[in-house]
């Protein structure tokens, strides 16, 4: 399954007990209090995880979201240990963990995305278009596609399970799901950190459209941000000069193989089409400019 010798599809590491593989992470348990996640090179399109992977995807994807976690840590804690993945793992496994993994701390997951939006696009696009809002919050009437929103909104999401599509809620639905003080709390947090974020890739020449934050309580039930964060799987990034509103700007992440999924006849079911050595080879030199862009850093082998 390798494009070169250091893609790693899946992970297979015999030194510690697998727990789960997501679409895109592999985690492991280290004792009982932390977690090893790999971040591996599959890609998942329209809820698909595709059979060929995307060259340096994993470790762009986490040494993406380490910079952010850097970045925002006075804003709320994260999961983060500090521990070197390479030192708990056998000496043959190195190399499957090497540059696209983190050693955090296992927490209670909170079962709602944190969403938040400042530019209207995706399926806030669609639900705007239907209905004046996104996520029950009214809008402006008259917006157009890519327009940026005068204050960024929160719009959770239910997390659904492997392969199925989350589900956009109403805040008052989060607050159902997880508590009013916790729910406010997050959407506190969430626009926060955003608001940061932005103004940071906004002096690197790209806007941050849209994104994505998971939390999670420790067993003190303090709250902290965990997963991964403002990656180019969990955001938007649209380069500042090619953006216009009433379009739909090119982003860096899956684009390219979107844009070519929908090209062909395919019903956005499993299997997943073959992607063509050209639409993955432009996948991963986007997911390599993104993180160039944002963080001033090559990648790190």
């Amino acid at each position: 399954m390798s494009a070169h010798p250091d893609t790693v599809y899946e992970s297979s590491l015999h030194s510690l007990p697998l727990l789960g593989r997501g679409k895109v992470r592999d985690n492991y348990a280290v004792g009982d209090d932390r977690l090893l996640i790999v971040t591996t090179d599959r890609l998942s399109a329209f809820d698909v995880v595709l059979a060929e992977p995307i060259p340096d995807k994993g470790k762009v994807l986490n040494q993406m979201a380490l910079f952010w976690f850097e970045q925002l840590a006075d804003v709320v804690p994260n999961h983060l240990t500090g521990v070197d993945p390479e030192s708990i793992v056998a000496p043959d496994e190195r190399a499957q963990v090497r540059g696209r993994s983190m050693v955090v701390k296992r927490l209670r997951p909170i079962l709602v995305e944190a969403v938040v939006r400042g530019y209207v696009i995706g399926s806030g696009w669609k639900d705007y278009q239907a209905t004046g809002s996104i996520c029950g919050i009214r809008l402006p009437a008259g917006l157009v596609q890519a327009q940026q929103l005068a204050e960024p909104i929160f719009t959770p999401a239910a997390k659904a399970d492997l392969g199925e599509h989350d589900e956009n809620i109403p805040f008052d639905d989060m607050v159902a799901r997880i508590g009013g003080e916790l729910a406010e709390r997050i959407r506190e947090i969430s626009l926060q950190l955003y608001r940061r974020a932005a103004q940071f890739a906004a002096t690197r020449g790209i806007i941050i459209a849209d994104t994505k934050f998971e939390f999670g309580l420790d067993s003190r039930d303090r709250l902290h941000l965990m997963d991964e964060v403002l990656t180019a799987d969990s955001s938007r990034f649209w380069p500042v000069d090619q953006y216009r509103p009433g379009l739909s700007p090119p982003s860096f992440d899956k684009q390219f193989v979107r844009d070519y999924l929908e090209s062909i006849d395919w019903d956005k079911r499993p299997p997943a089409p073959t992607l063509p050595p050209e639409v993955v080879r432009r996948t991963a030199d986007k997911y390599r400019e993104a993180l160039t862009r944002i963080t001033g850093r090559a990648l790190v082998d």
